[in-house]
């Protein structure tokens, strides 16, 4: 089969004032960038429209390190509705340089279920990831002033919290000194997120219009003053400026996939470190010309999905019509005790062993109320007796059931999970949505219930300095705020090397971040980095420029 880039410079691409017709937005709304792509004014969002169509979230089983594929299947779902005729819109995440120059290589799905122009989407595209690091780093830059300026005196700060970032995975960069040499600052401890994980990442992605960006962004904490009260951007007096350099990445991009099918990618956090979802202006914009809306979150159920079902829902008052469920064999083996080396291998009885965890993340989408659609994201050596043993598992179970080959095939492939998908909305009623924990409930609470009822633990433990935070969180009255739990994305737990469905474990809390203008308050568990390193061979040695045309990127 071919390269998931010749498939891409093989397709003939429509220009977008074309894909922007389909869903009738007038041209005075498309502001293009380059031929293919082009920015839609979100206030084109039509709130009756937003809640009239139906939304579907795609998520998946535990994944491995090869990913278990909710991009390609939420592609291929889109192609297959579009196949049978129905008005479908995409609303995806847009990739991150660190990954794609780091293990993943690419991250616009794949074979003949891409988001186009695919070399585009996993740059620079429309320049939104650099907008945000800049103005993360404008902020940085604007703090380290203020200290400078206002040192020895009454409104200097005690302490500076607010980091910097950048769209690369550099583990060097963790932890540094900032300030060394003679009148280059105050020398201070710091280090680098990568943009992924910006509380302006967060921001961007859920805001709902300018007004709040900017209210938003006025809300963040940078520091703690003398008497260990907030001291926020507001009080820098700098949030004009820093709306100033997102005020046109706020507007969701508008691309197309391999078949035409319209697709708004933006945004990007990822799920084991973020909110794992894309902005809510992209999915609303979607909603808005689509009838049929498909978005994903990042990584397994346990992240994405929770956090796009008690955040991003919660806050933007949306209600999927349905989950997906995506799953692999080799993914089901690896859980069922397989070597990851061997998952490709034929072997019914891992297999069987593996639907524990697949079961395991249906029955958490199910206590949300979710009508879950479980589908099989088909590799194309899978074997046919494991694909019938797959079948016959959940018809025995009632549990729906199917298969998208939307990689190999493109929409053909994915017309009969389209067809299945479109049965349970027309035939299942969206019920509303059961949250994990309710706003009211404290802090530690909430976290208790994320980790007791989503991921099996026995009990949640915390460091001396995340209770030194809880502490001080309770005086500032911001308990209302949803949690976003920061862990590792292959295992329930917070231990990468329990698969499966790990039972009797604890959780441990080590670091608790206040994001205070994203409303949400993030738990990091375990060993998680908020700044990934690089894999032994990075996918870097492979992305080359040769005859003028980008190779390696998938």
């Amino acid at each position: 089969m071919k390269t998931d880039i010749e498939i891409s410079r093989e397709t003939q691409l429509e220009p977008i004032q074309a894909i922007a017709s389909k869903l009738n937005i007038d041209s005075s709304s498309v502001i293009p960038y380059g031929f293919y792509t082009a920015k839609i004014p979100y206030t084109t969002i039509d709130d009756s429209c937003v809640q009239k169509h139906k939304l579907i979230l795609v998520t998946s089983m535990t994944p491995t390190k090869a990913g278990i594929g909710k991009t390609t299947v939420s592609i291929g779902l889109a192609l297959g509705m579009q196949k049978i005729g129905k008005n479908a819109v995409l609303a995806l995440r847009e990739p991150s340089l660190g990954p794609c120059f780091g293990m993943k290589g690419g991250a616009a799905g794949g074979g003949y279920a891409q988001v186009l122009p695919m070399e585009e989407i996993n740059l620079h595209f429309t320049g939104d990831f650099h907008a945000i690091t800049s103005a993360h780093n404008m902020i940085s830059a604007l703090v380290d002033n203020y200290v400078f300026r206002n040192r020895n005196t009454p409104q200097g700060l005690k302490k500076v919290i607010w980091k910097r970032v950048l769209d690369v995975n550099d583990r060097a960069l963790r932890s540094i000194i900032t300030g060394l040499g003679d009148g280059n600052g105050i020398p201070a401890e710091s280090g680098f997120d990568i943009t992924a994980a910006s509380e302006i990442m967060a921001i961007l992605c859920l805001a709902s219009d300018l007004n709040d960006l900017r209210r938003r962004i006025n809300k963040i904490i940078v520091g703690y003053r003398m008497d260990d009260t907030p001291f926020t951007v507001k009080d820098l007096g700098v949030g004009g400026a820093i709306t100033v350099l997102l005020k046109d990445a706020l507007n969701p991009n508008l691309v197309q996939t391999t078949e035409h099918t319209p697709a708004f990618v933006h945004g990007g956090p990822f799920a084991n470190i973020a909110h794992g979802c894309n902005s809510v202006v992209a999915t609303k914009t979607a909603l808005t010309y689509g009838d049929y809306v498909i978005t994903e979150a990042g990584f397994g159920a346990d992240l994405g999905a929770e956090k796009f079902l008690n955040i991003k829902c919660r806050k933007a008052d949306l209600t999927p019509a349905l989950t997906v469920l995506v799953i692999t064999t080799r993914g089901l083996k690896l859980h069922g005790g397989v070597p990851e080396k061997d998952a490709a291998d034929p072997n019914t009885e891992a297999l069987m062993r593996g639907l524990s965890n697949m079961e395991k993340h249906r029955d958490n989408l199910q206590q949300f109320g979710q009508t879950v659609l479980v589908v099989l994201n088909r590799h194309t050596d899978d074997k046919d007796e494991e694909v019938e043993m797959l079948r016959t598992y959940c018809n025995d179970r009632a549990i729906p059931f199917a298969v998208d080959t939307a990689f190999a095939e493109g929409g053909a492939g994915a017309a009969d999970f389209a067809r299945t998908a479109v049965h349970l909305i027309e035939s299942k009623p969206s019920k509303p949505l059961v949250y994990t924990y309710q706003d009211t409930d404290d802090i530690k609470t909430k976290i208790k219930k994320i980790c007791t009822q989503v991921y099996g633990a026995a009990d949640v433990n915390y460091h001396t300095d995340a209770e030194k935070m809880l502490s001080r969180i309770k005086t500032w009255g911001i308990d209302t705020y949803p949690i976003c739990i920061a862990k590792t994305q292959y295992s329930f737990s917070d231990d990468p090397k329990k698969l499966g469905v790990p039972e009797q474990f604890s959780m441990t809390v080590r670091e608790i971040i206040v994001n205070n203008g994203a409303e949400m308050i993030v738990a990091v568990m375990g060993d998680m980095m908020r700044m990934p390193g690089l894999p032994k061979e990075p996918r870097a040695l492979q992305i080359d420029l040769v005859n003028g045309y980008i190779d390696g990127l998938a």
